[in-house]
């Protein structure tokens, strides 16, 4: 069993920078979902297994920035200039095989969220 254990959320002034940490239990492709209230779960961004490939939705590129050390098994989400809107709970969320998606669908394991919160 994957297991995913995120940290690092928080409270933060609009403009600020936050990083996000997600322990995993392997080496996978890994991505970020995050959630507001009374919206859908959406894509933010992934990694590839070794790290050489990233995606990232349009509204956070050139914000926000994913790594992952494979040493810890660890993704980061490296979040600055943040937005009231980027207020979500974010899921980190692993998938086992193949390349990086963007679909919910796509990913096989998620962790129990952490809840970000962009005060303006």
């Amino acid at each position: 069993q994957v297991q995913l254990v995120e940290s690092g959320g928080g409270l933060v002034q609009a403009g600020g920078s936050l990083r996000l940490s997600c322990a995993a239990s392997g080496v996978y492709v890994m991505g970020w979902f995050r959630q507001a209230p009374g919206k859908e779960r959406e894509f933010v961004a992934a990694i590839s297994r070794y790290g050489g490939n990233t995606n990232y939705a349009n509204s956070v590129k050139e914000r926000f920035t994913i790594s992952k050390d494979n040493a810890k098994i660890t993704v980061y989400l490296q979040m600055n200039n943040l937005k009231p809107e980027d207020t979500a709970v974010y899921y980190c969320a692993a998938k086992r095989l193949g390349a990086i998606v963007t679909t919910r669908a796509g990913y096989d394991y998620w962790g129990q969220g952490t809840q970000v919160t962009v005060s303006s």
